[in-house]
């Protein structure tokens, strides 16, 4: 009697053939979609709309600068809550577990409304610390503020199982080599959680790169000065430009993929370094 090769999961050709659907109905159209429509303009038309405007390169280098600075300060965030949530126990720790994930949960229109109106000058915190001289409303600093807001919670989800799974016994035994602390964490757990650290920064950044109902209150958008590209982006589209609106949102589309391949390329050479140590 032949032998029956069972697979493990039942049904995968069914499963398969509706993530393929899935992914070509949700993804795969609407980016085919972007393309044919920015693959009627002619290629100086482009680079006109796209880069020749200053007012597009200064919302390109803002939205860049302000989701790159925004991602490092969530890296350093999201690790110390990680750390906490994980190596300690405390009265209301689950309570505080659960609020980590209110960014993914809140409208972020909502959290853009609630934090420029906490520091306008007239607000609750505002009016502290704009004497001061510490201004974050319809600011440069409030971008990132809100860019963190968003971003710190993929942090503290990639690094948090990692650091659960860490073995005890490891940082035992450096410690019974003579390790303190910090060269027990720089040389035994840092180590380990870097694969981690590296995609919850490329989570936040690309997320961040396409930021809008978060920062377009507390931002003011002013040209050269507060405005980022997805702004950009609802203004053509207000103005009936949608080719124009298409090449700036595909820019920031392009940009966000290529920094997740090369996070991901960077990942498995990190893998691979310390499988080979």
């Amino acid at each position: 009697m032949a032998q029956v090769n069972r697979r493990i999961l039942p049904g995968f050709g069914i499963s398969l053939g509706f993530t393929l659907m899935y992914l070509t109905v949700l993804v795969g159209i609407p980016l085919l979609a972007c393309v044919v429509r920015v693959s009627s303009m002619a290629p100086s038309e482009f680079w006109n709309v796209v880069w020749n405007d200053p007012r597009v390169r200064s919302a390109y280098l803002l939205t860049f600068g302000a989701s790159f600075v925004a991602a490092l300060i969530s890296v350093v965030i999201g690790l110390l809550i990680g750390w906490v949530l994980v190596r300690y126990e405390f009265p209301g720790k689950r309570f505080f577990d659960a609020l980590v994930d209110l960014p993914f949960a809140l409208p972020t229109a909502v959290a853009g409304l609630v934090f420029s109106n906490l520091y306008v000058p007239t607000g609750f915190l505002g009016q502290f610390l704009t004497p001061l001289g510490i201004e974050l409303s319809y600011s440069r600093p409030g971008i990132v503020l809100v860019l963190v807001f968003i971003g710190f919670p993929f942090v503290v989800r990639t690094v948090q199982p990692v650091l659960e799974s860490l073995d005890a016994e490891t940082e035992e035994a450096a410690a019974a080599l003579g390790a303190n602390r910090w060269q027990t964490f720089c040389k035994v757990i840092f180590p380990s959680i870097l694969p981690a650290l590296v995609t919850g920064f490329a989570l936040a950044f690309a997320r961040a790169l396409g930021e809008y109902g978060s920062v377009v209150f507390i931002s003011g958008n002013l040209p050269f000065k507060t405005e980022i590209a997805p702004v950009l982006v609802v203004e053509q589209l207000e103005a009936f430009r949608y080719q124009a609106a298409t090449a700036i949102a595909l820019v920031l589309l392009i940009a966000s993929f290529a920094t997740l391949v090369i996070i991901n390329w960077l990942e498995r050479r990190s893998r691979r370094f310390e499988d080979g140590r």
